[in-house]
């Protein structure tokens, strides 16, 4: 499929799309006339590099993890390195600290809307936060 293909089933921006190739987070071959020619396993390659820059982490980290994709046992070991390692655990410890902020705040806005006169655009929060006094 074609660059703009593959933003529209993606909802990235081709712009976007050439910065994931360039930073070699993205792979297409080219056609005679050069344009790009994704393979459909491109739109799941970006969802993915999408969601974990969303994250938070830096394009090296996920270069290196998707260049070890597959990878197993023996072989990753070797491949994995204390430094990187140690740079994994540290953006994990960073996105568990986003996900309890995020939880929080989630819970919060929830509780407060349960408490208002709308609390139906909740949907079934009145089942799980019980009867608005």
């Amino acid at each position: 499929m074609r660059i703009g293909e593959l933003s529209q089933r993606t909802q990235v921006p081709t712009r976007m799309l050439r910065y994931y190739e360039e930073q070699d987070l993205l792979r297409s071959d080219r056609q005679a006339n050069g344009y790009r020619d994704y393979p459909e396993s491109a739109v799941a390659q970006v969802e993915l590099v999408r969601g974990l820059i969303s994250s938070g982490l830096p394009t090296r980290l996920i270069k290196t993890m998707l260049n070890m994709e597959g990878v197993q046992g023996e072989e990753l070991a070797r491949t994995c390195t204390r430094n990187l390692a140690e740079d994994l655990a540290q953006e994990l410890e960073t996105l568990e600290s986003k996900i309890a902020c995020l939880t929080r705040s989630r819970d919060t806005v929830r509780s407060f809307l349960a408490r208002t006169r709308h609390a139906e655009v909740l949907g079934d929060a009145r089942a799980v936060l019980g009867p608005v006094a």
